[in-house]
């Protein structure tokens, strides 16, 4: 039997990147899928991708910085599954500039804050609701390497995620007894097109592409599908005995 078989798994930011391999993952386990994101094309090209391969999914269009719109997606996704098993909170940005503190537009700040930080509370905060009426399971927030050490220049993009790991920790302890399971993964370089074409834009700059593989013990990318494979575990009964973990997925950057 398929680890996800008749189970429930919402995905946020599964369009693209670490969010939409997960979403496909769990697909390949037997999940039915709420393939969640901001972006309509996106999020309906990868329901469509497993719902042609035989799986079941449903795209949704969902604002995480946006409670109602955050309400709005739990609904939907009840609405058309009758429960919720697991949730992975992938939506995030990484931050449009390189800058000190003191220089960082504060506009810009505070919507990575709103976005990163007050969206997977939004999230989790719904999340949790529908599991604790369906009997309990697994919720997985993506923070970063940046949510363990320091990221000089993008102090709000640090922030959010060390946010997100203390919000997991904290929420992981409250729900402990109560058959739900919180935990974080935190990876490094993930070639995706946040960070391939994002802030530092690894794809057209040898140099950096090179500092980045070079950041990892292993000297390469991680992939995408590597981390969703270490998401969906986290969400399995496999790992029954884990919650409040900050994971690193760093290659060995950590070690």
């Amino acid at each position: 039997m398929k680890r996800f078989e008749n189970k429930v798994c919402l995905v946020t930011g599964a369009g693209s990147g670490i969010g939409a391999a997960t979403a496909m993952a769990f697909a390949e386990e037997g999940g039915k899928v709420i393939v969640a994101d901001i972006n309509e094309t996106a999020a309906m090209a990868i329901a469509d991708k497993i719902n042609l391969a035989g799986g079941d999914a449903v795209a949704l269009v969902v604002n995480i910085a946006d409670k109602a719109s955050v309400q709005n997606m739990i609904g939907v996704a009840v609405e058309k599954y009758g429960r919720l098993d697991c949730a992975v909170n992938a939506a995030g940005i990484a931050g449009k500039l390189t800058a000190p503190l003191h220089e960082y537009p504060e506009e810009d700040w505070m919507n990575m804050m709103q976005i990163n930080l007050f969206g997977t509370y939004y999230c989790l905060k719904e999340e949790v609701t529908q599991l604790l009426k369906n009997g309990g399971g697994a919720i997985v927030n993506v923070s970063s390497a940046a949510g363990l050490v320091a990221q000089p220049g993008n102090s709000p993009y640090a922030t959010s995620k060390f946010a997100v790991v203390g919000l997991t920790r904290t929420a992981a302890k409250e729900y402990a007894t109560q058959n739900i399971r919180i935990n974080a993964i935190c990876p490094t370089a993930i070639e995706t097109p946040m960070i391939m074409e994002g802030r530092r834009k690894l794809a057209h700059d040898p140099v950096a592409l090179e500092a980045a593989k070079n950041y990892q013990a292993m000297k390469r990318m991680g992939q995408p599908g590597e981390v969703a494979n270490v998401i969906v575990w986290l969400c399995s009964d496999e790992a029954s005995f884990i919650t409040g973990h900050a994971m690193p997925v760093d290659g060995g950057a950590f070690a």
